[in-house]
């Protein structure tokens, strides 16, 4: 024995009507709430799944661009860093270039500053560190920046031994950890001229040959010094390059994710007024189909 109450064939299709017109408002309502006609798989499997994979690979790129901001800020550490190494050495060839004319007292009082500017220096290289990475320190240290999944798309930057204990044969810098060794006795012999301190270019200067080395070997460790910023320099254009294509690209999936689940919310504002005036109508359409029952009952009265 059923329970169900006998409804009229006009009466059913109007509720079902009703019951549509609810399901496609409280769909509408969720793409305007939420901007997105694609919410889950049931509203479109293949575009939800296809923006899904693009938004997916923005998300592994926005990784990688992430990684390229910080290998160029540890770049520009590095070039900082030989930057105040640039002018650190420049007073070293000031105090040098003065000592042509200076007395033996003078001299020795200079020596004291020069062994002082190149102790800074010898600390400022070992201080240049970002995120534990000194590329000025050890050949060994190396900045590799992937730029994206493939193997193959990184860059990588070898460090260079600025505070080397042995003259640096590979990019001609001297051997700024000298100044550590033993800075009591500390010499220019040390940066490869003839034997001797300040004192050797003699009470009337009849040795101002060796200040003239000096000099000359600390302009070429300048010089040296400068291509190796200039190559890092490049490295910083490089990794800045890829940081903007990275950033297009991530942008560019982004869009592209969107333009699959996005709603149109004028639209869907239209679609919201249209299915309120069709519910008020269904249930205008259920009112007027139920009132042949309610003839019925007037009679029965």
């Amino acid at each position: 024995m059923t329970n169900d109450i006998a409804l009229t064939a006009a009466q059913r299709s109007s509720l079902l009507s009703l019951q549509r017109t609810q399901y496609l408002s409280d769909r509408t309502q969720t793409r305007l709430s939420t901007g997105r006609k694609i919410n889950e798989v049931v509203d479109d499997a293949v575009n939800f799944f296809r923006a899904r994979t693009l938004s997916d690979r923005a998300g592994d790129f926005q990784l990688r661009k992430d990684d390229i901001d910080q290998g160029i800020s540890a770049l520009n550490t590095a070039l900082d860093a030989i930057e105040a190494i640039d002018a650190l050495l420049n007073q070293l060839k000031g105090i040098v270039e003065a000592a042509r004319s200076q007395s033996t007292q003078e001299r020795q009082a200079a020596s004291s500053q020069f062994i002082e500017v190149g102790r800074q220096i010898f600390e400022l290289v070992e201080d240049t560190s970002y995120q534990g990475l000194n590329l000025l320190t050890s050949t060994n240290s190396t900045l590799d920046v992937a730029f994206g999944i493939r193997t193959s798309s990184r860059l990588q930057v070898q460090g260079l031994n600025l505070n080397t204990t042995q003259a640096d044969t590979q990019f001609g810098i001297f051997s700024i950890a000298a100044f550590t060794s033993n800075n009591s006795t500390f010499t220019l012999s040390n940066f490869g001229v003839s034997s001797g301190s300040f004192t050797s270019f003699g009470l009337d200067n009849s040795s101002v040959s060796t200040a003239t080395s000096a000099v000359q070997t600390l302009d070429a460790g300048i010089g040296r010094l400068r291509g190796l910023a200039q190559s890092l320099g490049s490295n910083v254009a490089i990794l800045q390059t890829r940081l903007d294509f990275t950033q297009e690209y991530v942008n560019e999936l982004s869009v592209g994710s969107d333009k699959l689940t996005l709603a149109d919310l004028n639209e869907e504002g239209a679609n919201l007024v249209a299915l309120q005036t069709r519910q008020q109508l269904g249930i205008q359409s259920l009112s007027i189909s139920g009132q042949q029952q309610q003839a019925i009952l007037s009679l029965l009265q």
